[in-house]
């Protein structure tokens, strides 16, 4: 019986200290799970507080991982918007131009108090370079006058990312040949379906 006392005991103090957790904890994320290969997605980046030590966020940075194209950050009202860019891998064509750059990097500057949430939007190409079936992890660091928040970790085989600090966002990747014939599945995401698959996305 004191057994089992002790143990609820630990329970309890265990949730305790999970609420009264500082908000560094509370991830960012994205609002999206899935995303569709050679679909155009509108991604959410969701951004619940500051920083650590009730500091505002003054710079919010998305990195674009190699198979992801067409990258069209949203402007937001009150932040200034910068993309860093580089060489794809393999160029590609679309409407009769060739493309040899990517966006490797999207940058929000402005000022996110720690009390307040906000988000951060913008449409990418997830291409069929990306696997099907498999996690891509899209990292995001927030900047403060003191410090970051870095969710950069991306979990080693064997690893979920609970066992880590500070994950990676990350969403699963669907089949192009699935997409529009899954009725089962409830898309949490939007589509342009210009899918432009006669281009080359080899990135």
């Amino acid at each position: 019986m004191q057994e089992k006392i002790l143990m609820r005991s630990k329970i309890l103090a265990t949730v305790a200290a999970t609420l009264a957790a500082p908000a560094a904890f509370a991830h960012a994320v994205f609002e999206q799970r899935e995303v569709t290969q050679n679909a155009r997605e509108r991604m959410v980046v969701r951004i619940p507080h500051g920083c650590a030590g009730g500091q505002d966020m003054l710079r919010v940075r998305v990195a674009i991982p190699d198979g992801i194209n067409s990258v069209q950050p949203m402007v937001k009202a009150g932040w200034e918007l910068s993309l860093v860019t580089g060489p794809l891998v393999e160029p590609y064509h679309c409407h009769g131009a060739e493309i040899t750059e990517r966006v490797r990097e999207i940058i929000w500057e402005g000022n996110l108090p720690d009390a307040f949430y906000d988000e951060f939007v913008f449409r990418a190409r997830f291409t069929e370079a990306l696997p099907a079936g498999e996690l891509v992890y899209i990292p995001i660091v927030q900047e403060c006058a003191d410090g970051a928040a870095r969710w950069i970790e991306i979990p080693a085989e064997g690893q979920s990312t609970q066992d880590l600090a500070y994950p990676a966002p990350a969403v699963m990747v669907r089949p192009a040949a699935d997409h529009g014939h899954d009725q089962g599945h409830s898309h949490s995401h939007s589509h342009d379906h210009s899918h432009d698959h006669g281009h080359s996305h080899g990135d």
